[in-house]
């Protein structure tokens, strides 16, 4: 399989079922961060600020992941230890419905990080 160029071509190589999560985690994200860019990066989508890091997500066969490469995530959000999979991982059962507000704060918490966060 090549590798996708866009968040569009990762989306359509997802078998049909798992489209439907992994748009409801795009459309939160882009919510919560309405200036950042949409790009590829490691072969997953991902979002830039600045050109700074922001968040990643990824469709795998028992879980969908939100990477958002921060230790302060977890101790602001002691909510997000249950789906902690190691450093800067998150793991949202595929089986479970997704804890969008949870990807809302996660998504806060980054544009905090990284200098962006509104009212700021």
């Amino acid at each position: 399989m090549p590798k996708p160029s866009s968040v569009e071509e990762y989306l359509a190589s997802l078998p049909e079922g798992r489209r439907g999560p992994m748009d409801e985690l795009r459309a939160t994200i882009r919510a919560a961060a309405p200036h950042a860019a949409e790009v590829i990066a490691y072969d997953m989508p991902a979002w830039r600020l600045n050109g700074r890091f922001l968040v990643s997500i990824a469709a795998y066969t028992r879980h969908y992941s939100l990477f958002p490469g921060s230790e302060r995530v977890l101790a602001e959000h002691p909510e997000a230890q249950q789906y902690f999979a190691g450093k800067g991982t998150l793991q949202f059962p595929a089986t479970e419905p997704l804890p969008l507000d949870l990807v809302t704060k996660v998504v806060a918490t980054r544009l905090d990080e990284v200098g962006d966060r509104p009212g700021r």
